[in-house]
């Protein structure tokens, strides 16, 4: 169910964009559509995560310069900045504290060893920052039909990719359950 909300106002933002053909009019609706997610998450939970916060102020930061200077240049560039930022907080994470960022997220549910969370940590850094400049070429030498193609379908793919390949190197360094005998 979280997925679902945390993905609406994109599947907003497709929609109307897909029925108009407007990208500055898409925008427009993406922000309110945003606000709505949050105060939803903020209701349901009683709680904000950074990264929607960031995703938040974003939106409403480059959406709202697209849609007051009808430029939907500065639109383009939010998917890049978010990534850009999620992969400078994640390295900074190697750096800073006890545990990389994406050993605090998914430490509960998996037991690794050190060296594995931050290689995990490191590669969560590459991807974010291939997807930020994936986002660049395909916004800047595609057609702006296919930019938000890509933004749903391509960035949700390439993302659902990159976390199977990530379990499945995780599964090489899980500790095995021992069988017993009857």
């Amino acid at each position: 169910m979280k997925l679902l909300v945390d993905f609406l106002p994109i599947v907003i933002f497709f929609i109307v964009y897909k029925m108009t053909g407007d990208l500055i009019l898409a925008t427009a609706v993406l922000i309110p559509a945003t606000m709505l997610q949050m105060a939803y998450t903020w209701w349901a939970t009683k709680k904000i995560e950074k990264m929607q916060l960031i995703t938040l102020v974003l939106v409403v930061v480059l959406g709202g310069l697209t849609v007051a200077l009808q430029d939907g240049q500065f639109i383009k560039w939010k998917p890049t900045i978010v990534n850009w930022l999620f992969g400078l907080g994640f390295l900074g994470s190697q750096f800073i504290g006890k545990k990389p960022v994406v050993q605090r997220l998914m430490e509960k549910g998996v037991q690794l060893p050190t060296h594995i969370w931050r290689q995990l940590n490191l590669a969560w850094v590459v991807f974010f920052a291939a997807m930020g400049s994936i986002n660049l070429y395909v916004a800047f030498n595609y057609s702006e039909s296919t930019w938000v193609d890509f933004k749903l379908f391509g960035m949700l793919g390439l993302t659902f990719v990159f976390i199977l390949a990530q379990g499945v190197y995780m599964s090489r360094f899980m500790p095995k359950d021992s069988e017993t005998e009857d």
